[in-house]
């Protein structure tokens, strides 16, 4: 008797790095419902390592990308070849104009997006199937996931993110980080969303104090490499990770850590993919929405403030401020006299 055909299902995301890590339950999601499918995503090649080696994915594309700039000489190759598949679906779970485009241009016969204020003039007219953005009250994965009913995908499931490393960077990873260590990150995309330098080394101080040793990293960008000077300058004794430009490699590193502590930033949800227990300290940003999901993971909260829209928190005292270096501290030494422990499978 024949069979009905597979469907063939294009996922595209065109945000940032910690928004692809929130997407993967979705995208399990669809693969759960459709276990036949073939499922494919498109991302900007800076994601890559973030996808590549999750065994359910049908096929991973990367689109050339330079912020600020469109490359169309090198992303007019990989648009054709994505036409010439002959999409059943695309589904748009970055909702940008750039992705509204490419949705268009790849020419699935079902073409699925929010329904959202702003873009481009006709931006809703690139889709065949819109749904109304979910209230921000849920986390940022059951948000995404309810795209997905308009596929027959109820709003259900694991939100535990997942990120498969590269074997042939587990050496290269062990030299780096020989013994696991609680890892400490300093820095995030955004100051406003940074726990302030102050507490960083009150932090550092206590922790030595009683013996426990923490490693002390940040971000590979100029302003980041700067605020690591900085710490250097003011807790001197601390050890410091070196900087880890290869994405592959760092999320190798972070496997290795006994746990991670930070800021909402791509490193947190990194961390969390990987199956490292994570600290998270959220202030302007919401911890309902972006806080990793799972019993191996905790976060602390600072005060309401306004600066939400702004890249520097704009309060008299920071609003991070409030999640004192004693109650992170107290989360570190329940964090260092824990078993060491891993998610089964990664």
């Amino acid at each position: 008797m024949p069979t009905e055909k597979p469907l063939k299902i294009l996922v595209i995301q065109f945000r940032y790095l910690g928004d692809t890590v929130v997407l993967i339950p979705a995208l399990r999601a669809i693969r759960e419902r459709y276990p036949d499918c073939e499922l494919h995503i498109l991302v900007p090649e800076e994601v890559g390592p973030l996808l590549q080696h999750l065994p359910w994915l049908t096929r991973l594309w990367l689109m050339p990308r330079r912020r600020g700039r469109a490359l169309f000489s090198k992303s007019w190759p990989v648009l054709r070849a994505l036409r010439a598949e002959r999409f059943d679906w695309s589904v748009d779970f970055g909702g940008v104009d750039r992705s509204a485009i490419m949705t268009f241009l790849v020419g699935a016969r079902q073409r699925l997006g929010f329904l959202g204020p702003g873009g481009f003039l006709g931006r809703r007219f690139c889709y065949t199937h819109l749904v109304p953005l979910p209230p921000r009250d849920r986390h940022e994965s059951r948000r995404l996931m309810h795209l997905l009913t308009a596929l027959g995908i109820e709003e259900s499931g694991s939100l535990e993110t997942e990120i498969h490393t590269d074997p042939a960077s587990d050496l290269p990873a062990e030299k780096i980080l020989p013994e696991p260590k609680i890892l400490c990150h300093l820095s995030s995309s955004q100051p406003r969303k940074e726990w302030p330098l102050a507490h960083w080394v009150a932090l550092q101080q206590l922790a030595a104090a009683v013996g426990i040793e923490l490693l002390f990293s940040t971000g590979v960008g100029a302003r980041e490499e700067a605020l690591m000077a900085d710490f250097k300058r003011l807790a001197p004794a601390a050890v410091v990770l070196p900087p880890v430009r290869d994405l592959a490699l760092y999320l190798a590193v972070l496997k290795r850590a006994r746990a991670f502590v930070t800021g909402d930033t791509g490193p947190l949800h990194f961390a969390a993919g990987v199956g490292t227990p994570t600290l998270a300290l959220f202030g302007p940003t919401s911890a309902v929405r972006w806080a990793p999901v799972g019993s191996h993971h905790r976060f602390l909260t600072g005060s309401a403030c306004a600066c939400y829209n702004v890249s520097v928190c704009q309060s008299a005292v920071h609003c991070m401020a409030g999640i004192t270096p004693e109650l992170v501290f107290a989360e570190i030494k329940r964090l260092a006299q824990a078993p060491c422990q891993r998610r089964p499978g990664l």
